[in-house]
């Protein structure tokens, strides 16, 4: 039982530590960073699908300072 344990112990640490180097490397490697998401998303979007997007934050921005009056809509 104890074996078992000690084993399973083991095999975690070993994994944990496989997972930090793999984040590690892709945080040195830059594998993360990915500047033109943002920008190539405003490229392929429709005009009307950002107007939806910004009346949708000025709701929430109003639902927000008028918090005991809001109701979701039906």
């Amino acid at each position: 039982m104890t074996s078992v344990i000690f084993l399973m112990v083991i095999v975690s640490i070993t994994l944990g530590c496989i997972a930090l180097f793999a984040l590690l490397w892709g945080i040195k490697t830059k594998q993360f960073e990915d500047y033109t998401k943002f920008l190539d998303g405003t490229k392929f979007d429709s005009e009307e699908a950002l107007n939806d997007a910004y009346k949708m934050e000025q709701k929430k921005k109003n639902a927000l300072k008028n918090k005991s009056g809001y109701r979701p809509p039906d």
